[in-house]
């Protein structure tokens, strides 16, 4: 091993006789150093792009949601409510009802969720942070803060009291309809806040007081749809959410903040996929040129080979000089561009070279879960090529003509 190894990397260091082999090796390092810097520059991209994507979301979304099991509702009381309080790792909790709703104003209609929330809600997520005009609601109040497209949609502005807002609601039960007034619960609130965070949350969200909300839809007062809770820095999260299951006297669904946003997560992690595996073809079509490099020298060495053989060298030892040095040629030029690439990341998170807005450079990220990736598929894949190539030699080759 020790010898094929000192003549497959001394073939790789030197230079061979017939110059157009010289310049097939020379493309062959070429193509994959910037395979792979490619590759490993498209998943920074990607896992920038998901950071950011995913950075939204913690604006409105809480660290652990807590979800009835089956229906729509829970029953939390304040004993409940000091008993989760007092779990270790929970920082704050907010006590949350949300319900589908149809918004009017001036003859214009549009379908919208409220979501009503209580004082601690700003302590369990950062909304407020968001808000592009006006200001947050007052408690026990029937104001209201809207996203900016429902304000498009209905063109409303802030702090406009000549023009408030009807909200209604189905009422629940069943039987004959005999007037509009018995077919939905409606309550009028005035929008003092518009918050900007991304389409599709403008277009869908109203916030309000937790007490209109339950007006609107009827709850009595220990009746919620979900809990939603801020965790403390570094509580274990698997701990605190059997804690909570152990606490509700019925079954209860707790969700993270990636399972509330799993379809986004899903949509990122399958475009993420997509693109390595067509990266990876780029690797495998840049391999060939390997493969053509490897022949072309083996058939350059073929009377220093014959040589070898009659010294006691068999073919798998001849062979296996070929594929060390395949390997070898793969991996070294794998390194090098996982280097360039890690260099050109460096300059777009210092220097910002491009840019998608005047204002906002192109998300990345430096994982080194990446640089894994990329060295393990150029590695894997370098194997395979060497072991391609180095089979075409064979006893017949190596016996002298």
């Amino acid at each position: 091993m020790n010898v094929s190894f000192y003549i497959a990397k001394r073939y790789l260091l030197s230079k061979s006789s017939t110059n157009a082999i010289n310049i097939m090796t020379i493309i062959a390092s070429a193509g994959i150093v910037i395979a792979s810097a490619a590759l490993f520059i498209v998943l920074s991209g990607f896992a920038g792009l998901k950071t950011f994507s995913l950075g939204f979301s913690s604006f409105v979304d809480p660290d652990l949601k807590v979800l009835p099991a089956s229906g729509k509702t829970l029953a939390v009381d304040s004993t409940l409510l000091a008993s989760i309080a007092s779990v270790e790792g929970v920082s704050a909790i907010s006590t949350v009802i949300e319900e589908r709703i149809v918004v009017s104003l001036d003859d214009k209609n549009l379908l919208a969720s409220i979501k009503g929330v209580d004082t601690n809600f700003r302590r369990v997520t950062a909304i407020d942070s968001m808000i592009a005009q006006g200001s947050w609601f007052m408690e026990d109040s029937f104001q209201v803060v809207s996203g900016w497209g429902i304000s498009n949609e209905l063109s409303f502005g802030v702090l406009d009291f000549g023009r408030t807002l009807q909200i209604y609601v189905p009422k629940p039960g069943t039987g004959q309809i005999s007037s509009v007034k018995n077919v939905f619960n409606s309550i009028n609130a005035v929008n003092v806040g518009l918050f900007d965070i991304n389409e599709e949350l403008n277009q869908k969200y109203i916030y309000a007081d937790i007490n209109a909300a339950k007006i609107l839809l009827n709850y009595p007062d220990d009746v919620i749809s979900s809990l939603e809770i801020k965790m403390e820095n570094g509580a274990s999260e698997a701990t605190v959410i059997n804690e909570l299951k152990s606490l509700f006297p019925e079954p209860v669904v707790v969700k993270n903040r990636a399972q509330l946003n799993d379809a986004l997560y899903k949509m990122l992690n399958t475009e993420n996929l997509a693109v390595y595996l067509i990266f990876t073809l780029v690797i495998i079509i840049a391999l060939f040129n390997v493969i053509g490099a490897i022949i072309m020298m083996i058939l350059d060495k073929k009377r220093s080979l014959n040589t070898l053989f009659n010294l006691g060298a068999s073919a798998k030892d001849i062979r296996k000089i070929f594929f060390i040095q395949g390997s070898l040629m793969t991996m070294v030029s794998g390194v090098v561009g996982l280097f360039l690439g890690v260099v050109i990341v460096l300059l777009q998170l210092k220097f910002s070279l491009l840019m998608i807005t005047a204002s906002l450079p192109y998300p990345v990220e430096i994982r080194w879960f990446n640089v894994f990736v990329v060295f393990a598929t150029i590695t894997v894949l370098g194997v395979a090529a060497s072991k391609i190539a180095s089979a075409r030699i064979n006893k017949s080759m190596l016996l002298p003509n």
